[in-house]
């Protein structure tokens, strides 16, 4: 296949798709992270650095045209897209594609409403129905870029091919043609970064590369709609995304006939913790050997994780006395010190030198050994093996082909409610009795939503007129 095919491709399937294509499952799933999200985006409102983004982002346009979630400042549309794109991710909270490596909800779902309430200011409304089918779509182009490398993670694609697919998505609500849409991708491409350091670092800044990539998306669309014309080659191109950002090594071809039949949103992975996804491991491993053995956390001795190489490259890190909350949450040792310190691993963990100094989370992360297997897949998650050495000298071990929370290992329904609730509880200002509520049954028949910038005004700690 060409490479003038292969986008054209790729943009065929996204303005081809009518929600009335999707299966039933595919549907559902999108209403489960969509209120996944609104919840972290929710809990985000108080993390670190929230308040003084806001203000900075101020700055950045003075036109009133959509919302911060919950606090309700009214920005222009690209500056609402980072600071609810940020609020996302800030807590290492949001919905993951394993098999992709890549959060593809936060940069999307920030851009798109962002971008519905600027048009619902012109009296273009965009349904539910149109929603759903946007996020289906534009999550199949992010995930792409993630599923069809055959190298190791160089960038940080929550930004890099979230942002692509953000582009995808708000161009197919747009109305863009095929040539428009490769316009906009090409926009996008042309704007997009995301690197790693911050992830080594535990900067905060790592969120903010998704916010960056959500304003992005809005601007490409817009650069489309005037009729710049962007680069077109940009996945395989000889400067394209796989050559610049994925090393080249790629199975494009043999992913293309899969769009339209294999809805990668039915291949989400809910985070039931606030820390890095490939820490979760050691959480689940650690808390099935508890139930079934017996043992309390007086009785560990020793713990050993037996990790993919990705795994063991993120977030193998070392335990250090007096972490950032962006280093902690991405620390194997930290995460596994605190369950066991504390019982669970919640979002107050990670808040407060009192939390991250902690005495006793840092005498169970010293008990933590990190060590990489021999996955020959560079880009895996799983299967990890979990090893426990007690302090009458016995060993526990499980291995677990997939972490909680993965598609075959997922949350419940009712699981899923009870993360939104427990999230609503960590924003920065309470909901109005009821709203949260009626924010969950609202995501419940998005498919029939006239207009989805009802769900925004459901976010608002302070309902506006």
């Amino acid at each position: 296949m060409s490479a003038a095919r292969d986008i054209d491709r790729v943009a065929e399937h996204v303005i081809g798709t009518r929600f009335e294509d999707l299966p039933a499952e595919a549907v559902e799933k999108v209403g489960t992270f969509v209120l996944d999200t609104f919840g972290v985006g929710i809990a985000g409102s108080s993390g670190a650095g929230v308040a003084e983004l806001v203000e900075v982002a101020r700055g950045w346009g003075p036109q009133p045209e959509a919302t911060v979630w919950l606090t309700g400042e009214r920005l222009s549309a690209p500056s609402a897209a980072v600071v609810n794109a940020y609020q996302i991710h800030c807590l290492e909270y949001d919905c993951v594609h394993e098999g992709a490596v890549l959060h593809p909800m936060a940069t999307m779902l920030a851009a798109i409403l962002a971008w519905a309430e600027r048009e619902a200011q012109q009296g273009r409304k965009v349904s539910g129905r149109d929603l759903i089918a946007a996020l289906a779509t534009g999550l199949d182009v992010a995930t792409m870029l993630g599923i069809v490398t055959e190298a190791p993670l160089r960038f940080f694609r929550p930004a890099t091919a979230g942002g692509l697919g953000a582009a995808a998505a708000i161009g197919k609500l747009a109305g863009l043609d095929t040539g428009g849409l490769k316009d906009a991708l090409g926009a996008q491409y042309a704007q997009t970064c995301g690197t790693l350091q911050p992830h080594v670092e535990g900067s905060p800044m790592l969120g903010m590369q998704v916010g960056f990539n959500a304003r992005a998306a809005i601007e490409a669309v817009d650069l489309a709609a005037a009729g710049f014309r962007g680069p077109h080659d940009i996945l395989t191109g000889p400067y394209g995304y796989l050559a610049l950002f994925e090393g080249g090594a790629h199975n494009l071809e043999a992913f293309l006939p899969s769009l339209g039949q294999d809805w990668q949103v039915c291949r989400l992975s809910h985070k039931p913790y606030p820390s890095g996804r490939l820490t979760h491991g050691v959480i689940d491993g650690l808390g099935q050997l508890m139930a079934r053995h017996g043992f309390g956390p007086a009785d560990v001795a020793g713990v050993t994780a037996h990790v993919p190489p990705l795994v063991n490259r993120l977030v193998g890190r070392p335990n250090i006395p007096a972490p950032e909350p962006n280093y902690a949450k991405l620390c194997l040792r930290f995460v596994a010190g605190c369950f066991l310190a504390r019982g669970h691993v919640d979002v107050p963990d990670f808040r407060g030198m009192a939390a991250l100094q902690d005495p006793e989370v840092h005498r169970f992360a010293a008990m933590v050994e990190v060590i990489q297997d021999d996955n020959p897949d560079l880009n895996a998650l799983d299967p990890q093996r979990i090893e426990v050495r007690l302090t009458d000298g016995s060993d526990h071990a499980i291995t677990l082909p997939h972490v909680y929370g993965h598609p075959a290992v997922p949350l419940s329904a009712d699981e899923n409610i009870a993360k939104f609730r427990r999230c609503i509880g960590y924003g920065s200002h309470p909901l109005p009795e009821g709203q949260s509520e009626a924010l969950i049954d609202a995501v419940g028949d998005l498919a029939g939503l006239e207009d989805i910038t009802a769900l925004v005004r459901l976010t608002l700690a302070e309902r506006t007129a």
